[in-house]
């Protein structure tokens, strides 16, 4: 059994995963206490179905489940505070969050894109995990876990959000420098928050090239030859009136003939892509890119591309 079919008896046993945080020795029989299907998080407009499985003596467990880019916040970017929400609300008087598994479901994508994903925090303050760090679940597992069937679809709660006028995206070339200043999460020490502005202006004068990093996968490539071919890329699709879906292949298509290495095709594809391209925010910070932006003020790369979304009006 896959963990995308429906649920077998909860009576077998579950197989036992090692690590540091065991789950055969939280495994328990519990039951489920909460099936909300539009949870939400204070201050957060992102929606979420939370089956919280509960029994004395026993850990809570708590199941989330999102579709994928129809929500607000993905389960991935906001789990310190999806899953601080529900211990707060729902078992606040346990000293630590409950044991956290998600499943983000992406309709147009493989089934091994939305399997189940346990998250295990490294602390915790009251209410306030911290540094998650992901690794999959089957679905067998997690009901061996919770001794308790476990529904693996969104749930026929769900209200779909009101369908807003698409926004006219496009994509225009940027001054790395005016980039707004990034703060990477989730990242090693390579990628401190920031890059202050006298670095900045160093990097521009000086910039830094070539010599590929094995400390993350943003510091795996030179992003001078990846940005000139983005630049080149752009001019060639406005030439030929490549529409912005269309760009991501058409991008991955000039790299091939540019005779670019894998991690220059991916991180040009990266730029290109509706999902990842680097996309300022009307304010001052960033809807993506944060990441990608600090790796290229680091190395003062001065052009690059981003995804702008303009209402037509």
């Amino acid at each position: 059994m896959t963990d995308d079919l429906p649920a077998g008896p909860a009576s077998q046993p579950a197989p036992r995963l090692q690590g540091p945080d065991d789950l055969h020795a939280l495994s328990a029989p519990r039951r489920r206490s909460v099936d909300d299907h539009m949870f939400t998080a204070p201050g957060l407009s992102a929606t979420f179905r939370l089956q919280l499985f509960t029994a004395d003596g026993a850990r809570p467990v708590a199941v989330a489940a999102q579709i994928a880019g129809a929500e607000g916040m993905s389960l991935m970017n906001g789990v310190e505070r999806f899953a601080g929400a529900v211990w707060e609300r729902h078992c606040p008087a346990e000293d630590q969050p409950p044991v956290w598994v998600e499943r983000q479901l992406w309709p147009d994508r493989p089934r091994q894109a939305t399997r189940f994903r346990r998250v295990v925090f490294a602390g915790a303050e009251r209410y306030r995990p911290r540094s998650p760090k992901w690794s999959a679940i089957t679905h067998d597992q997690l009901q061996g876990l919770v001794g308790a069937p476990v529904a693996a679809d969104r749930g026929a709660g769900y209200v779909p959000r009101p369908a807003e006028p698409e926004p006219l995206l496009v994509f225009e070339e940027f001054a790395v420098a005016c980039l707004a200043r990034p703060a990477p999460f989730r990242e090693p020490g390579c990628m401190p928050a920031g890059v202050r502005w006298w670095r900045r202006g160093l990097r521009q004068v000086v910039p830094r090239r070539g010599g590929a990093r094995t400390c993350c996968w943003y510091h795996g490539g030179d992003w001078h030859r990846v940005t000139a071919m983005a630049l080149q890329v752009l001019q060639s699709s406005r030439a030929q009136s490549v529409s912005p879906g269309g760009m991501e292949e058409f991008a991955t298509a000039h790299a091939a003939e540019a005779g670019a290495t894998r991690w220059e095709t991916e991180a040009l594809a990266t730029l290109f892509s509706i999902a990842d391209a680097i996309q300022p925010s009307s304010g001052t910070g960033y809807i993506n890119g944060q990441h990608r932006s600090q790796a290229m003020l680091e190395a003062g790369v001065r052009r690059t591309v981003v995804l702008r979304h303009v209402d037509e009006t």
